[in-house]
């Protein structure tokens, strides 16, 4: 064991020094990693200081005080000051306004100038505020799931005063470790599945394949073996590392790490990355929409700034009033809007039992209106029993049994439920016994090539065994004997037609069938797949796993809810069609595997619009069914939790996957279930439309707003001999606006609304504008001329008053005509907005009308209004609101839900 002060200067020198530097990005022929390519097994260890037996506790502190915990392009935290500063410096809109409101402080205007502070206040320390609290939230959630690797550590020493105790040598043990505490000189164990938890030397391999295409890009899996590699020139082409970021196809293997963290290779790479995202088609959507604005903007500021220049030739007066109506079109709380409204849905959907990875796949999966998914788990208990162990003629045969226990017990890759399945099944005194019986020599692990996997044992007598298990097909195909009730014959044409029919007749009945063949074979060194002929056909072993309960009500209501579900599985078409008439769930057409591979892209396209079950698929098969859906315009989510689900939980629009799925699977899913069920799926699906639904809402009120006060700046400045609003009057009027709308986040979205799946539509929001924009116009028109022509505020000494009176309509309208606009339904009656965004609007439009009366009303140019403009401006808002009923309501009867 080594001593903490000494430990340190075990560590190689190269290691201590590497960095993510890009000069170490794997290119180089230089690469610290080549060290280890050219070292045999013990010699890697030694150049890692550690024996391979384990590392015992302090040993792992040490290293982690060392090089840090293995976590790889981890965004790092600003400190406030920095952060708020980023915050401010990366806004233009923020830089503007404080540059504004040092002028308007030299020029004396102090009122002015406070609220320019106070919305850059508004943007950047509430967002800061808001963001860190749902953020921290975020990461609590996200801390939820978390991946380990298998390590042989030393364990803890037992806290005892026994002297004899103590002495007592620890013995390495495997156990579950977080990736992100595993160190350099850790000893992982590798199989089928696992995600390789960083740069590793390998010890020893077994049939071992990796991918590790989102390194190289290579689509198929690479072999990798544990000798000494001399060819490699970088690291990547070293037959003996293995790197973060690949993960298991099939084998097994054992393995030294030799960097974590950001000093691997797909560290490096991860570390320029970070920061970088792929945008959703909500991302790009909200950035058209932004510049859809900009470009408003682009057009109005000249035109206002030239036409209030000329009309009243105060030029520096037209310059701030034309900068506060481009500050009135910046929707500057956007960002936190959508922030607010993406993390509190997180929130809820955690209360669900729904994880969210990424935030910005909420939206997506409100979008969903394909589901696909396997059978097991969703449809299915996610239970198997084994129910039958038959000969080949379908009689029940102990030894098919036995055979089948040996296979499962002694396969050292990754056990998955038909295993488990097999290993109760065996009574005690059984295990005991085969146990005794025979010993392991070797393996041939699975893969989804051959669908079958071997073991190689050696009886009491020194002879070898060859047991296969795996699908019917491929191991009739191995197969040229069968076993007999009296001896074993050769496989003929009406033998193997009654072995298939055998199996058929156990799937007709509901069960998943695995063929089981045995094969007695010459002792040697080492076994591989070439081994894998001539096997004698023992029999069958069949499963049952019972349908869910609430597997039809679920599949009705994401029905109802506008998903279409459909079954991608890797079993037969037999078994999974024999599932779904237990659930109820209706197959017009299957396809399986072999046809799927036969189609043209432009074939299975088509295929896919009236295909329910797919069967019998491998994983790129199922990453085709899902491209074929997008080339058909759907969005897509797959839920999956197994090894051959990776490939196409990423290339989803949402790659949905359970806590107890494999490492590969929840890496790369956007969200992970805590409960593996569809009707779980659905409730996530509409918080994921909730959420869409209420940023929506803030798009289209702001959207509409600006465009309708476009209309009504334009006609004012060329109109009037004075401005139609005081800058700082527009000022306020945005950041009392901005503050009503914070709270939309909390907001019903309509049960209307939830039924169907929801995507970005430029096109739908600016029909909303074009047709709702104009109607505030009208009435900002009506207040321009009861200003004008009833209260006589017609010169450049009666426009406080003016003013003062657009001020608060403009306020009043655009605040309660949120209630119009947050619902397709009749507001007030059918459809009532959240307590929090009702109370926030009351609140403000309260502030709005008192203003003008309070002692602050001088300090923002506003006058006293005559009482009978409450009365106009009460009928004014009634109308406005009915208009813009109606004509929501056309809109709705022509184009369907906005």
């Amino acid at each position: 064991m080594f001593k903490l002060s000494l430990l340190a200067a075990t560590v190689p020198a190269v290691l201590r020094n590497t960095s993510n530097d890009p000069r170490h990005n794997g290119t180089a022929a230089n690469h610290p990693l080549l060290d280890f390519v050219r070292l045999d097994g013990a010699q890697a260890l030694a150049q890692l200081g550690v024996s391979g037996e384990g590392l015992s506790v302090p040993e792992v502190e040490a290293r982690i005080e060392e090089y840090g915990l293995n976590i790889v392009a981890q965004e790092k935290k600003r400190p406030f000051v920095l952060e708020i500063l980023y915050r401010f410096w990366t806004n233009p809109i923020n830089i503007l306004l404080t540059a504004l409101a040092v002028i308007s402080w030299l020029s004396d205007d102090a009122v002015g100038a406070g609220i320019m502070l106070a919305m850059v206040f508004l943007a950047v320390f509430l967002s800061y505020f808001q963001e860190t609290r749902t953020g921290r939230a975020v990461e609590q959630l996200r801390n939820m799931v978390r991946n380990t690797a298998t390590a042989r550590r030393m364990p803890e020493p037992p806290d005892s005063g026994d002297e004899d105790v103590a002495a007592i040598a620890p013995i390495a043990q495997k156990m579950e470790v977080p990736i992100t505490h595993l160190v350099p000189g850790d000893v992982v164990h590798l199989s089928a599945g696992d995600m390789i938890p960083a740069d590793l030397r390998l010890l020893t391999a077994k049939d071992l394949f990796i991918n590790q295409s989102a390194l190289t890009g290579e689509s198929m899996p690479v072999e990798k073996f544990a000798g000494v590699d001399t060819d490699a020139k970088v690291p990547l082409e070293a037959r003996n590392l293995c790197f973060m970021g690949s993960n298991v196809v099939s084998g097994s293997a054992t393995g030294v790490i030799a960097a974590t963290g950001g000093r691997t290779y797909f560290g490096a790479l991860a570390d320029s990355l970070v920061g970088q995202r792929i945008q959703t088609s909500f991302d790009k959507g909200v950035q058209r929409f932004t510049w859809l604005m900009i470009r408003f903007m682009a057009v109005m500021v000249p035109v206002v700034f030239v036409l209030n220049g000329l009309a009243k030739g105060a030029w520096f007066e037209a310059g701030m009033f034309a900068v506060a109506v481009a500050v009135g079109l910046t929707p500057e709380m956007l960002p936190m809007i959508v922030t607010i409204n993406l993390a509190k849905g997180a929130m809820a959907m955690a209360k669900k039992d729904v994880i969210v990875k990424r935030l910005n796949a909420i939206q997506n999966f409100g979008a969903i209106d394909v589901l696909c998914t396997d059978k097991t788990g969703t449809l299915t208990q996610d239970k198997v029993i084994l129910e039958r162990h038959v000969d080949v003629d379908g009689e029940e045969d102990e030894k098919v049994l036995e055979f089948a226990y040996l296979n499962s017990h002694y396969q050292t890759g990754l056990r998955n439920l038909l295993d488990m399945a097999v290993l109760e099944r065996v009574d005690e005194d059984i295990r005991t016994r085969l146990q005794g019986e025979y010993t392991l020599v070797d393996e041939v692990p699975f893969d989804f090539t051959r669908r079958r996997m071997s073991v190689v044992v050696k009886d009491s007598a020194g002879k070898h065994y060859l047991i296969a298990k795996g699908a019917v097909a491929e191991m009739l195909g191995i197969c040229n004997m069968l076993h007999a009730t009296d001896g074993n014959e050769a496989m003929s044409p009406d033998s193997h037609s009654e072995a298939r029919d055998v199996a058929r007749d156990l799937n007709d009945d509901g069960f998943r069938v695995i063929a089981l063949g045995v094969r007695e074979i010459e002792p040697k060194a080492a076994y591989s797949l070439a081994d894998e002929t001539d096997l004698t056909l023992m029999g069958f072993i069949a499963f049952l796993d019972p349908p869910k309960d609430s597997a039809a009500d679920a599949i009705k209501v994401l029905n109802e809810n506008g998903v279409a579900v459909k079954i991608l599985t890797g079993d037969n078409d037999v078994v999974t069609r024999n599932v779904c008439r237990q659930v109820d769930f209706k197959v017009n057409r299957y396809l399986i595997g072999p046809q799927v591979e036969a189609m043209s892209d432009a074939e299975l396209t088509v295929a896919t619009r009236d295909t329910q079950v797919f069967a019998r698929l491998n994983p790129q098969q199922k990453v085709r069914v899902v491209e074929a859906l997008h080339r058909d315009g759907h969005v897509v989510g797959f839920m999956g939790d197994g090894i051959n689900d990776g490939p196409a939980l990423r290339a989803a629009d949402v790659g949905i996957s359970v806590d107890t799925a494999v490492d590969i699977a929840k890496e790369a899913a956007d969200i992970i279930l805590l409960e593996k069920s569809l009707m779980v799926l659905e409730e996530g699906v509409l918080e994921g439309r909730k959420v869409f639904g209420n940023i929506l809402k803030y798009i289209k009120m702001t959207a509409s707003s600006n465009f309708g006060n476009m209309f009504s700046v334009l006609g004012a400045s060329a109109l009037l001999p004075f401005l139609p609003m005081a800058p700082v009057q527009i000022l306020l009027n945005n950041l009392l606006y901005d503050f009503s709308q914070t709270s939309v986040a909390s907001d019903d979205v309509d049960k209307e609304y939830l039924a169907q799946p929801r995507q970005w539509d430029m096109r739908s929001i600016t029909r909303f504008v074009l047709f709702i924009g104009p109607i505030s116009s009208i009435f900002d028109y009506a207040t321009f001329g009861l200003m004008w022509f009833v209260f006589q505020a017609n010169s450049p000494a009666h426009a406080n008053l003016f003013q003062t009176g657009w001020f608060v309509e403009s306020l009043l309208s655009q605040t309660l005509i949120v209630h119009v606009i947050r619902t397709g339904r009749i507001p007030f009656l059918e459809s009532r907005a959240s307590l929090p965004l009702t109370l926030t609007g009351l609140v403000i439009c309260a502030i709005g009308a008192l203003l003008p009366y309070s002692p602050l009303a001088s300090k923002f140019g506003f006058q006293s209004l005559p009482g009978m403009y409450w009365v106009y401006l009460t009928a004014f808002l009634i109308g406005y609101m009915l208009l813009t009923q109606f004509v929501k309501t056309r809109l709705i009867k022509r184009f369907g839900l906005l």
